[in-house]
């Protein structure tokens, strides 16, 4: 019931400046570096063409970031444009893929700089083994990655003015890497013979060489992702996103054309030379321009790719951490470690892939599959854009793409058509993106989405609490306990201003139709009226349903969810045979699926019984419910109140001192007439008991309870229950219940 309502919010410290260098920074990365000169053998001196039109492509998909980056000042980017904008699958795919986009992308990143320190290596005389299939560049791209991970781990990051100056560096480098190729082709004359014949691979080459480099072009996508942090995002965002465009393209054209023009191999053509020399093509190239100009490439080759590492670890990461905290993926993805604050366990996921890329695929294959989900994933923002701006016009947009929405679809059908061709030149890359995209349909309908809906209904539930919609679901089985149930439940209810809702739910054998259970009605009836008529008497709003059902369980959380129920109640045999337990697992199914709080009460009293409540406290977020939920019974039963918490002698003293600082804190909070108890024995059962001698009521955090727990456990609460004389409370907060595995690897 407790929660924080205070809005956390990111300063807006980034200028125009800022956010523009962030872009052209991930755009200059290490994809101009490393994937030149492989795109120079696919497409010959039409790779000039290809980085041109792939400008445009990148330029259309710009149009629909600048427009929701304008008016959605959060940050998330596309992850979040497509979940608001379509359908719920497609939202968990859009991460799902980005996830991967980023991971592969560092697998990327990883193999250049692999290419480009082991071409330092050999330049100082030393070599690394090849293992097997292993060869250097996979082996360094590994460690490379794991160090680049563990400085996430330890929270460092390449941020503000470091990443500007990294940024400004790559540009000098390449901006002298220019000049003195146009210089060395000025001076040679003329270049017409190094670019021709211009499309010497066909124009099926320039397609190919556009999907292979597509990856350069997509870092406008990181401004987006600032949003939250720009400083007049409504204006600065499209104009970041158009400037960055403004300035990378034309570098890349002019370092397609310095390549190809500048160099002048015998027996071979400018391109192939290129494609022989691959990732460490540029440097080739610049070792003709002047002594040390390979050198000079080499360190922004390193610098780029390092710099690529760091922020595609982080990306990859924090998609990963996004989807976990959204419900998306198992909660504990979602966890920050407790002293470095970062997420370990997104940045281990992530790490796993960026090393299984790295030593298991081609660099081609690699630099295929990041482009392909790119390529997706831009596809998805496109048409998310077109529907929002038909499904959310009220939005305050700083820019709108024109033409709408024919630039949008040309953009559609360009990154689809990319998409497709890419099979031709890369199957392997197609095969694992279609693998990565069912795997994904998989995890979201066996897992994501049901998880998802249970994250919506907790959030829901929060809501209606601030709205003063309170509803408390009574389940009624029978006149045995109902005066009970009617005291707990008025209590409640009269504390948040709440409703009542009585259910009694007909349960009709699997295969025989709902109907028949319409028979049941007269016998139940009677019991309902007078379940109504003793909550009337406590002056809170009440209404009654009978519900038919195959399974009560079912029954039970379709109401409470129908509703929308902040709490439910359900009476307990105080003290169960074996095979009582055995058909008591409607109640813990309602436990573990119910989207609220759930209470169990086990016993019968009346109001006028209750003269001590007694509440024992482990500083759960089940025992905090009870304290929170102690003024109500107090105001409700007239009665006194104590608090015990039970301690094992050899916790150390500055433990001891910290949980029963925090139970107090508790206490204090809720302003309760209470003083705690403390008690130190070994054996905790007994040393609960004793304090609830005298008590006529105890209230106290359950436990989940689950089907084997119940035949074969037997937990402490359970003991207490059936130990102690007086009727007891269990509660249990809303919590999303963690699967088998993933308790397994979190314990």
């Amino acid at each position: 019931m407790g929660k924080f309502n205070t809005e956390v919010r990111l300063s807006r410290e980034m200028s125009l400046m800022d956010v523009t260098l962030i872009g052209v920074g991930a755009m200059i990365g290490a994809g101009i570096f490393v994937l030149t000169g492989i795109a120079a053998g696919v497409a010959g001196p039409a790779l000039i063409v290809a980085f041109a039109l792939n400008g445009l492509v990148a330029l259309l998909t710009a149009m629909s970031y600048a427009e929701l980056g304008s008016c959605y000042h959060d940050a998330g980017g596309g992850y979040l444009w497509v979940k608001e904008g379509l359908p719920k699958w497609n939202g968990f795919l859009s991460g799902w893929m980005s996830w991967f986009a980023h991971a592969v992308a560092c697998s990327l990143y990883a193999l250049g700089f692999g290419a480009y320190f082991d071409h330092v290596l050999h330049e100082v005389g030393w070599s690394l083994p090849h293992w097997g299939f292993l060869s250097p560049q996979k082996l360094l791209a590994a460690g490379v990655a794991l160090i680049f991970g563990y400085i996430n781990y330890r929270g460092a990051s390449e941020t503000g003015k470091i990443g500007n100056l990294v940024t400004m560096a790559k540009l000098v480098i390449l901006a002298i890497f220019i000049g003195f190729g146009i210089e060395l082709i000025i001076h040679r004359g003329s270049i017409t013979d190094s670019l021709t014949p211009f499309f010497a691979n066909g124009f099926g080459g320039v397609i190919k060489a556009m999907g292979l480099t597509f990856i350069a072009f997509q870092g406008f996508e990181v401004i987006s992702q600032c949003s939250e942090e720009v400083r007049s995002p409504r204006k600065n965002i499209p104009k970041a996103v158009f400037l960055s465009l403004l300035i990378v393209v034309p570098i890349y054209l002019l370092v397609a054309v310095v390549s190809l023009g500048s160099v002048t191999p015998e027996n071979m053509t400018p391109w192939d030379y290129l494609a022989l020399q691959k990732e460490t093509a540029l440097v080739e190239v610049a070792k003709t321009f002047f002594s040390g100009g390979g050198i000079m490439l080499l360190f922004g080759g390193l610098i780029s790719t390092m710099s690529a590492l760091n922020a595609t670890v982080y990306s990859s990461s924090r998609v990963a951490f996004a989807m976990g905290r959204d419900r998306n993926f198992p909660t504990f993805v979602s966890r920050v470690h407790a002293k470095k604050f970062t997420p370990h366990w997104a940045i281990l996921l992530s790490l796993v892939i960026v090393v299984l890329m790295s030593v298991s695929l081609p660099i081609e294959d690699v630099a295929s599959s990041a482009d392909l989900m790119f390529l997706l994933l831009f596809l998805q923002v496109n048409v998310a854009m077109i529907r929002l701006r038909k499904k959310r016009p009220d939005l305050d947009r700083g820019f709108t793409t024109p033409v709408f929405p024919w630039l949008s679809i040309l953009g559609i059908g360009l990154l689809l058509f990319l998409a497709l061709y890419m099979f031709a030149y890369s199957p392997t890359a197609w095969l694992v993106t279609a693998g990565w995209v069912v795997v994904g349909l998989v995890v979201y309908y066996s897992y994501a989405s049901r998880r998802e809906v249970e994250h919506v209904r907790k959030v829901d539930a929060l809501e209606r609490i601030d709205r003063k919609e309170y509803r408390i679901l009574v389940c009624v089985s029978s006149a045995v306990n109902i005066v009970s149930l009617a005291n707990v439940a008025a209590a409640i209810a009269r504390k948040n201003d709440g409703e009542i809702i009585l259910l009694h739910v007909i349960e009709v054998a699997e295969g025989q139709p709902l109907l028949a259970g319409l028979e049941d009605r007269e016998r139940v009836a009677p019991i309902m009226d007078q379940a109504e008529d003793i909550v009337a008497t406590f002056g809170v709003p009440v209404r009654s349903i009978i519900q038919v059902g195959h399974r009560i369980s079912q029954a039970i959380v379709e109401t409470a969810v129908e509703e929308e129920c902040n709490f439910i109640l359900i009476g307990r045999q105080k003290r169960q045979k074996f095979l009582e337990r055995v058909f008591s697992s409607t109640i813990d199914t309602v436990i573990q699926e119910a989207p609220c709080e759930v209470a169990i009460l086990h016993g019968k009293f009346t109001a006028e019984n209750i003269d001590t409540l007694y509440i024992p406290s482990a500083n759960t977020i089940h025992s905090r419910l009870a304290i929170e939920l102690a003024p109500a019974f107090l105001g409700h039963f007239h009665c006194d109140l104590r608090v015990g918490t039970v301690q094992r002698p050899d916790l150390s003293a500055v433990e001891k001192q910290r949980r029963t600082g925090e139970i107090q804190e508790l206490i204090t909070a809720q302003d309760l007439p209470a003083k705690l108890e403390v008690l130190e024995t070994d054996n905790v059962l007994q040393g609960v008991l004793r304090q609830a001698r005298g008590a006529d009521l105890i209230v106290m955090g359950g436990q989940s309870g689950d089907f084997i727990e119940l035949l074969a456990g037997r937990s402490l609460t359970m003991e207490i229950t059936e130990q102690t004389k007086c009727s007891v409370l269990w509660l249990k907060e809303y919590e999303e219940r963690p699967s088998f595995w993933t308790s397994l690897f979190t314990s």
